[in-house]
């Protein structure tokens, strides 16, 4: 680990974006040159203490589920992310695999987005980015661990998460699900990381089963869907997928369907904020 390389790249990426890169708002009365430590801190979903003591040198070797979250909140580029990784005595994450971390080009388009959801989702249904936006819709999908960090193992394992759709879309978004896990299973041929999560999933759940003998193939691009929200109701969305060259990942790019699904999100960006205002 080289601490002082370490600390002085990270303390120049934070000093080298501008708040309104990640929605922050750039005040009259801000002095500091870019992010504040509090403010990466908050991004990245870790003690300010432990950025200070990272920018200064002083800190134990971050983890790479930390590094991860770093690279995220500065929107590192690949190579960017790459070179934080060597800095803390890391590997980098390979370019396949389950490892992955969300591309620059999508996490800055996050956060072009502003209060329309939107997220970045690994081909095998990790959510590796979310903007502010779809976290107050959908809940936070990023700090997961082991198989819970697929969307599919936690839909056939946990009832809970079934609860953000209504029962009458249950049957079609598991077929959904599968469907997607098929056609990546096809491009991904003998990956140990796809291999290994459809044989415990296959274990786990018996409805899986079933489902994947049907042998169903798809890709979502486009879909509607109602999303069940504790505070506000029900939102009818519609989703939009776009996909990197590769198919690696997806920004999933949600907007309300109707007038009613449209006020019911505004709603909840004000409970939201009012949430957040308070919490000091």
């Amino acid at each position: 680990m080289q601490r002082d390389q370490l600390a002085d790249f990270l303390r120049r990426r934070r000093e080298a974006i501008r708040p309104a890169e990640v929605g922050i708002t750039d005040g009259p009365r801000r002095r500091t040159a870019g992010l504040r430590r509090e403010e990466v801190a908050m991004l990245a979903g870790m003690s300010v203490d432990y950025v200070v003591r990272l920018e200064q040198g002083r800190s134990s070797q971050p983890s790479t589920q930390l590094l991860g979250a770093l690279a995220r909140a500065l929107r590192l580029s690949d190579d960017e992310r790459d070179h934080l990784f060597h800095l803390a005595g890391h590997q980098p994450p390979p370019g396949d695999g389950v490892a992955r971390l969300a591309r620059a080009g999508l996490v800055r388009m996050l956060d072009l987005l502003g209060d329309t959801p939107a997220l970045v989702i690994s081909d095998l249904g990790e959510v590796l980015a979310q903007n502010r936006a779809s976290m107050l819709l959908m809940g936070d999908h990023q700090h997961f661990t082991g198989d819970r960090r697929y969307l599919a193992y936690r839909w056939f394992t946990e009832p809970s998460a079934r609860l953000i759709h209504p029962p009458s879309e249950t049957s079609r978004h598991a077929r959904q699900l599968v469907a997607d896990l098929r056609a990546v299973a096809g491009r991904r041929a003998g990956d140990p990381a796809v291999t290994g999560l459809i044989a415990r999933l296959s274990a786990a759940s018996e409805e899986f089963r079933e489902l994947w003998a049907s042998h169903e193939v798809g890709v979502k691009r486009a879909d509607r869907k109602t999303l069940v929200h504790r505070r506000v109701g029900p939102i009818l969305m519609d989703c939009e997928t776009l996909v990197t060259p590769d198919l690696g990942q997806q920004l999933l790019v949600l907007t309300p369907a109707d007038a009613e699904s449209r006020e019911r999100l505004d709603l909840l960006r004000v409970l939201g904020t009012e949430e957040f205002l308070a919490a000091p």
